[in-house]
């Protein structure tokens, strides 16, 4: 696990920690099968990747890695950092709708 976090992932993690997401637990830094997820909430099978500008030449990957997930039940969103540091209101309600009521 990465001791140190972008400053996006660690403001979002802030925000989700602890079940203060509606209680919601999230884990960070989530092993599933070959791949590290940034945030995972187990029992909704949703991982959240947040993507920096280094991710741009990682499409491909990044589309093989989704496909990966959603053939073994995950759900995977994905925001750019920059929109986690300007729209974090609007990045925990995309997250929610993608949430069971609890």
């Amino acid at each position: 696990m990465r001791q140190v976090m972008p400053e996006a992932e660690a403001r979002l993690w802030h925000r989700l920690r602890d079940r203060r997401l509606m209680g919601h637990k999230f884990r960070r830094q989530h092993s599933i099968g070959a791949y590290v997820a940034d945030f995972a909430c187990v029992a909704a099978r949703l991982v959240i990747e947040l993507d920096g500008s280094q991710h741009a030449r990682a499409e491909a990957a990044d589309a093989r890695r989704t496909a990966v997930l959603n053939g073994e039940g995950w759900t995977v969103l994905r925001f750019w950092n920059g929109r986690v540091l300007t729209d974090m209101d609007n990045v925990l309600r995309d997250i929610l709708a993608h949430l069971p009521a609890e």
